[in-house]
């Protein structure tokens, strides 16, 4: 098989037997072409690379300038192809499997204040062209901060996980897990609230004999949710709106949010894991490192001995 073939073949069976997402789909086949676009320039074939090549790939990128981030990830998906390969018998060996990649840098994740967050929720009861936006906008704040889920999530949230009053949500997240969400009141009454407009929305006479959307937060797009791209272009204006730096406002930063603030406030780590679904606790102990480092600064800033020195 060429490697196009390879590729697609892979991709499938990650679909298939892992349940894996169109955007984690979607990196791998980037991660992959690169790859082979690289291994063909070089005269090499998937089926007779070697450790090598590999190597040699990953210093390629490296000179490229990339973070370390990015070529951890590049080596992680040319691994999994190749132990596929190694599965199906296309291959003897996986040249892939000692190679030992750059690691992941502990860049300590940006994190909005409580002030901060607090100016975004009220300037999303302003951002929007019509009332309907505005509810909208509210919801998705307000749910986003309830509860720490990742934007893929939120988006693409059933609009029957929400019938009722409900006091939890049922998410699915990466790999096909579900796991239950508290929700807040005011993310109750937001989510109350635009049930409600939509509704009104469904009544409408251009809308009567429609079908409904099956998506909490509809778009007229293929995908029949808002995007997160839309989503994310949404949060920039509320940022505006709020006087809050846009760089340091993306769904991303609300989710570190929710789990700083909760830590903040003496929740426990284990908990805190569960409700962001983080299938390692080694993955939510960075937030106490954002908390050690915010009280450092906090001693650093108002201690009257650090003030004289």
């Amino acid at each position: 098989m060429n490697a196009h073939r390879w590729i697609s073949t892979f991709l499938e069976a990650q679909s298939a037997e892992l349940g894996s997402a169109e955007n984690t789909l979607q990196a791998y086949g980037r991660d992959l072409m690169g790859f082979c676009d690289w291994a063909e320039d070089q005269g090499h074939s998937l089926d007779t690379l070697t450790r090598a090549d590999v190597e040699s790939y990953l210093v390629h990128s490296d000179a490229q300038g990339l973070s370390q981030a990015t070529v951890a990830r590049r080596l992680s998906s040319i691994k999994q192809l190749f132990r596929f390969a190694f599965e199906e018998g296309w291959r003897a060996d996986n040249p892939a499997i000692q190679i030992r990649g750059p690691g992941r840098s502990k860049k300590l994740p940006k994190v909005l204040s409580q002030d901060e967050v607090d100016r975004l929720l009220h300037a999303a009861r302003h951002t929007g062209r019509s009332h309907a936006d505005r509810v909208r906008n509210i919801c998705l704040l307000e749910l986003l901060y309830a509860t720490g889920m990742r934007v893929t999530e939120l988006v693409t949230l059933p609009l029957a996980a929400t019938q009722g009053d409900p006091r939890m949500l049922l998410v699915l997240g990466k790999g096909g897990k579900e796991r239950m969400v508290p929700l807040s009141s005011s993310a109750r009454i937001a989510l109350s609230d635009w049930r409600a407009e939509l509704e009104i929305e469904a009544d409408l006479p251009k809308n009567k004999g429609l079908e409904r959307s099956k998506f909490l937060f509809p778009g007229r797009g293929k995908t029949g949710h808002l995007t997160r791209h839309r989503f994310f272009a949404l949060l920039k204006d509320m940022a505006f709106t709020a006087g809050v730096p846009a760089d340091k406002v993306t769904p991303h930063t609300l989710r570190h949010a929710f789990a700083t603030h909760l830590l903040a406030n003496g929740a426990d780590l284990r908990a805190i894991q569960t409700l962001l679904g983080h299938a390692d606790i080694s993955t939510t102990e960075i937030y106490t490192h954002v908390l050690d480092e915010r009280l450092k600064e906090l001693v650093l800033t108002h201690h009257p001995l650090a003030r004289d020195s």
